[in-house]
């Protein structure tokens, strides 16, 4: 494992951290090797208050003691910023990220955000360590191009982290021309309180705002060349259909995929379990010893099965399952993908890009 030149933890604070992904970052970062929480912010109903009584925890694990009487912060867009720290995690909604996040860039702050207001900017790195290692050589673009002390960096929708980590494989080693997608995804995406209990129990919503575009066009990105100051995007077409069901944690994804190099299942199932992560991403806290793991079982993966009860911050939640893998008659191979949608799909991945920064020299 990577160590942090100074030996010492890097102080952090958390925006948008009452809401539901913003207490699982102070989950995760609670016993993290390398971060310690220093700050806390959210919106102006909660400056001021204690954590413990400023926010409803949903977690199973309770509220660390460390954090349950730290006052939380105001971060507002055109407030004064004044932090204890240089590395902002951002779990705040995509409506009021945009500036907000941009005035911590601007005031020198890295921000690693789980908010999608910037994740499609040309100069905005999309990560996923495993995936992309390398385009966070567009840190120095963006800083040089917008006149920024600070940065920002971006993690994908949650959907298109564990499809674009189960593509990386199949793309390098078969090509990819065109997938189709149909996800299954879990209420907890939705935040807190989420969808009314009328609304979803016994029920299937085929319509969640926006998922669709994110999955058809945020893969392409991550799993573009990085040449020069830009990413050259991949070129497979992705048709999505998003529907949301009444499972609390886990995305469950069907996928079709047609390649450019017809590959036999067993193939398809060696370069899955083969897959490892590159140098860059391997010894990173976050990083699991076998970022894939393909169900030899028939009625495997599931979200009830595979997605435990609560996940060890730093392992379990940050792999991405697949299972079914066999012929499809309309295009060539087919599968189920499931992920932890909150941790690998959120939170987690922010810290696991905060991690790659801290080990490239960034932080």
């Amino acid at each position: 494992m990577a160590k942090i030149p100074t030996g010492n933890k890097i102080p952090v604070g958390i925006l948008g951290a009452t809401g539901a992904v913003g207490q699982r970052f102070v989950q995760l970062l609670a016993d993290h090797p390398w971060f310690e929480v220093s700050a806390l912010a959210a919106s102006d109903q909660s400056a001021g208050k204690a954590y413990g009584l400023a926010c409803h925890w949903l977690l199973t694990t309770p509220i660390p003691e460390k954090m349950r009487e730290r006052v939380v912060q105001l971060a507002e867009a055109g407030r004064k910023l004044s932090l204890d720290c240089r590395l902002v995690f951002s779990a705040l909604p995509s409506n009021v990220a945009g500036e907000v996040e941009k005035e911590f860039a601007q005031a020198g702050y890295a921000v690693c955000s789980n908010a999608a207001a910037h994740r499609m900017e040309a100069d905005v790195p999309l990560l996923i360590p495993e995936v992309n290692p390398d385009h966070t050589a567009l840190i120095e673009v963006q800083k040089h191009q917008r006149g920024w002390q600070g940065f920002i960096v971006t993690n994908p929708n949650c959907s298109s982290t564990q499809l674009a980590i189960v593509l990386r494989p199949l793309l390098d080693h078969f090509g990819l021309r065109k997938l189709a997608v149909v996800t299954m995804q879990a209420i907890s995406g939705a935040g807190y309180p989420g969808l009314p209990a009328l609304d979803i129990l016994g029920n299937v919503i085929p319509l969640i705002e926006g998922e669709e575009a994110k999955l058809e066009q945020e893969p392409n990105k991550l799993l573009g060349r990085l040449e020069g100051e830009r990413v050259n995007e991949a070129t497979f077409i992705t048709s999505a259909q998003c529907n949301r069901v009444a499972v609390r944690e886990g995305h469950t994804e069907c996928v079709s995929v047609e390649f450019e190099r017809k590959p036999t299942i067993e193939q398809v199932i060696e370069a899955l379990e083969n897959f490892r992560a590159t140098p860059a991403a391997a010894s990173l806290p976050s990083t699991p010893a076998q970022a894939i793991l393909v169900h030899r079982e028939a009625d495997r993966p599931q979200p009830a099965l595979d997605m435990g009860v609560e996940y060890n911050a730093l392992s379990g939640g940050m792999v991405t399952h697949v299972g079914r893998v066999r012929p499809d008659r309309l295009l060539d191979v087919r599968f189920v993908v499931l992920g932890h949608n909150t941790v690998r799909g959120a939170a987690g991945g922010a810290i696991h890009n905060a991690e790659l920064l801290v080990s490239q020299g960034y932080l």
